[in-house]
Parts: structure tokens; C-alpha cells; sequence
């Protein structure tokens, strides 16, 4: 379990985020600890009044809010009822369990993860002391808890975020089914901590491949002359739709800056990973006759391919997404074969009838398309045939030898004597 706390100055702002989300159909208040009712009973106003209560008591204090989200490993399954005892404990023991506070339970996350919001001042106008609260008090706490509800371990979930590239799962953004930075957050937190890429198109192609892409706007623009970026969310066809988000404003801190720091380390950290990559791409390249059905296969790989096009739809690059090592390459890293116009020769030298090969051999898949070049190759040799009988019928009309004793000796062609090669050996 990961605990983090934070003192918004205004306790309005920090209730109405949760509300919003409930409003949304993405959160749901659990529990209203301290209250008269029970937390789907109350609205937005009665909610605030009570926790305004207490504020009003201690006029000098400056942050009189707390809020506080528990986020537990995406592969424990808790129930309503476990998430509000724990909320409950957690509370008493960072000193907060007489405090009216709100539990609520969101979920536009990969992770199960609750909010808690509530007052730092009591109920006779003291105030909670809450320096270092965090480092001691709820790091007690969360231990406490993780032992007592046998919960995934804080440190664990550190060090597996560290060391393995394995993340929870990930959804393409769809257009209005999330709020806009809520679903570019979670997809860039995901592509910008634990994939490796080189260059900002290779760190696109990871995005895109759930409909995100990192824009520097255009050359002459304040955007892009101030070395800034924003994120988009891409329609089906690829084009940029919705508000733009500035990676400033993101969690992570995805800015420019941030990715050019990784470029060189991501370069030699993935360079382990580049012969399984390619032993992949080997494995689908007999089984497929252009770049579309290559793309189509590595997907059966885990491997999401975006192949760039110029205006007339011609391929001139390729970058592959390796999900399973969470490596981006350019199509040249892993040698010329592999690059965009390299595939393609590939392709044509084994696109059937050239080497002799089989057509089941190249695409089991296109038994129709494999009938018709065997129609064709038919139709081909009947006509050559045809032709071959027609060519024996002229030149048997127009031979000398049939046609010799009807024309003049002096008319007919004398035959011209073949030179003896003559071999000079010294």
C-alpha cells in the first residue's frame, strides 16, 4: 500500500475534486465518518458545512485540510466494506480518528486506490500537528495495515516498478469516455516510466498505439520555440483531437527536457533486447507478402509496428514497439534488413512465383489469392503454347529448305562457310 498526503489551502477544492469524479460515474463516496448521514445521503454542500465547522473555529491556522489517497497493487481485489475498515484504521492512526472525514473510492485508475478528505483542526479549535506526518506517522500506519490485511508492500511495489518493465494494463484513450487529462495522465505516467526509447518518434509510437502523441507544435510557434509540449488524444484516423494537455501539468512531469534526459540511457539499456526482436520479425517474414500483413502478424507478438508513409503511400520508416520488453526501435537499429525499405525487398523476393516457391509456403491464409495466381500461370502457358504452334507453322511455310526448288539459283542465299577457329599454341 502506497500512502500520499497532501494540505490543499482551500477545502472546497479538495471536496470538489472527489464530487466531480462522482458526478462523472468515476468515484463513489464510501463513507462519511463524523456525519449525520450516511456520504451518498449528503450532498456536495452539507458535505463541505461540516468539515467548515471545524475550520471556523481556528482563524489563524493557514491549512486546515488534509487529503489522503491509499493506493493499493492492482492485483488485490478489496471489498467496499475492507477499503472503509481500513480507511477507518489508517485515520486512528495518524491521529485523525475523531476528525469528520469522507472516504471515497475511485475508479479511473489500473490500481485500486481510495481519497480521504478531512479537517486538521479539532472540535475545540486546536489544530493537529501535522509536520512530518507523513514520514512518521502514516509510514507507521501503512506498515501496520500492510501486515495487519496482508497487503502488497510498499517497498515491493517500488522495486518491482523498478526493475521489471511489466505495468498494469493500459487502454486506448476513446474520446469522451474519460475527462481528457485523466486519460492522457494515465497512458503517458505508463509510456514515459517504464519504456525505453531513443528520440521523441520512437516515444510517439509507444503513445500512439493508444491513441496519445506528444506534440511540439509547429516549427514557427511559441510552443515549439520554447522548447514546450503538450498531449493530445488521436481520433481512429490518427488525427489530433480534444484540448491539449501541458506536460508540465501532468504528474510524471513528461516535458521535453525530462525526454531528452533519457534518450542516451534508454539507447544502451535496450540493446539487450534487440536479438529478440528481431528473432521475432524473422518469424513472421516468410508468412507475410507486404508490410500490412507483417504489421498484422507481429501484433500475435506482442509487437505494435508503425510504419510511416509519405503523401503518395509510400513506406519510407518503420518503428516497432516491443510490449513485452517495453523497447521501442527504429527500424535501422536493428540493421538494414529490418528498415522500411529492407522489408520490402524482402517481401518481393518472396512474394511467390520468383524463387519458385509455393504459394502455401508464403500464406497459408490466401488460399483464394493462391488459386488465382495458379489460374494465371495457366492461362499464361496455354498462350505461350499457342503461340510456340503458330511460330512452327510460319517459319515451316517460310523455311529455305521447302521452298528451295521453286526459286532461281542465283536468287537462292549461298551459305556462308563457318570460320575454323584457329588456336595459337606456341
Amino acid at each position: 500500500m502506497v500512502a500520499k498526503i497532501t494540505f490543499p489551502k482551500r477545502t472546497e477544492a479538495a471536496l470538489n475534486y472527489n464530487e466531480q469524479k462522482v458526478q462523472k460515474g468515476k468515484a463513489v463516496c464510501l463513507a462519511a465518518s463524523g456525519y449525520m448521514k450516511e456520504g451518498n445521503e449528503l450532498n456536495f454542500y452539507q458535505k463541505l458545512a461540516r468539515l467548515e465547522m471545524n475550520n471556523e473555529l481556528n482563524r489563524r491556522a493557514s491549512t486546515k485540510t488534509l487529503h489522503v489517497s491509499l493506493n493499493f497493487d492492482p492485483s488485490e481485489k478489496l471489498t467496499n466494506g475492507t477499503l472503509i475498515e481500513i480507511a477507518g484504521h489508517y485515520m486512528e492512526k495518524i491521529g485523525f480518528g475523531e476528525q469528520p472525514y469522507l472516504v471515497y473510492k475511485h475508479e479511473d485508475a489500473g490500481h485500486p486506490h481510495i481519497h480521504i478528505v478531512s479537517t486538521t483542526i479539532r472540535s475545540n479549535g486546536s489544530r493537529i500537528n501535522t509536520h512530518n506526518i507523513g514520514r512518521h506517522a502514516s509510514e507507521n500506519a501503512r506498515k501496520e495495515l500492510e501486515q495487519q490485511y496482508r497487503l502488497v508492500k510498499a517497498e515491493h511495489q517500488k522495486t518491482q516498478r523498478a526493475g521489471s518493465p511489466k505495468i498494469s494494463p493500459v487502454e486506448k484513450a476513446v474520446y469522451g469516455k474519460l475527462e481528457t487529462k485523466n486519460a492522457i495522465s494515465n497512458i503517458v505516467g505508463a509510456v514515459f516510466t517504464q519504456y525505453r526509447f531513443s528520440s521523441l518518434p520512437e516515444y510517439n509510437a509507444a503513445l500512439r498505439q493508444y491513441n496519445v502523441i506528444a506534440d511540439r507544435g509547429k516549427e514557427g510557434g511559441r510552443i515549439f520555440q520554447n522548447g514546450g509540449l503538450v498531449y493530445r488524444l488521436l481520433n481512429t484516423n490518427g488525427e489530433k483531437i480534444g484540448v491539449p494537455i501541458k506536460a508540465s501539468s501532468l504528474s510524471c512531469q513528461p516535458t521535453l527536457k525530462r525526454l531528452e534526459e533519457r534518450y542516451t540511457a534508454n539507447s544502451s539499456a535496450r540493446e539487450p533486447m534487440t536479438q529478440v526482436l528481431r528473432q521475432k520479425i524473422d518469424a513472421c517474414l516468410p508468412h507475410a507478402q507486404n508490410l500490412d500483413q507483417l504489421t498484422k502478424l507481429l501484433t500475435t507478438k506482442n509487437v505494435f509496428t508503425l510504419v510511416r508513409k509519405n503523401s503518395e503511400g509510400r513506406a519510407y520508416g518503420i518503428t516497432y514497439v516491443d510490449n513485452d520488453s517495453r523497447c521501442v526501435f527504429n527500424g535501422s537499429d536493428l540493421g538494414k534488413q529490418y528498415s522500411a525499405a529492407g522489408l520490402q525487398n524482402q517481401l518481393k523476393r518472396t512474394d511467390g512465383q520468383e524463387e519458385g516457391l509455393k504459394p502455401s509456403a508464403i500464406n497459408a491464409g490466401n488460399a483464394a489469392d493462391n488459386k488465382d495466381q495458379k489460374l494465371h500461370k495457366v492461362a499464361v502457358q496455354k498462350a505461350m503454347g499457342f503461340e510456340h504452334k503458330q511460330q512452327n507453322l510460319i517459319d515451316a511455310l517460310l523455311s529455305a529448305k521447302e521452298q528451295h526448288d521453286n526459286v532461281p539459283g542465283s536468287l537462292l542465299k549461298k551459305k556462308r562457310k563457318k570460320k575454323k577457329n584457329r588456336d595459337n599454341n606456341f
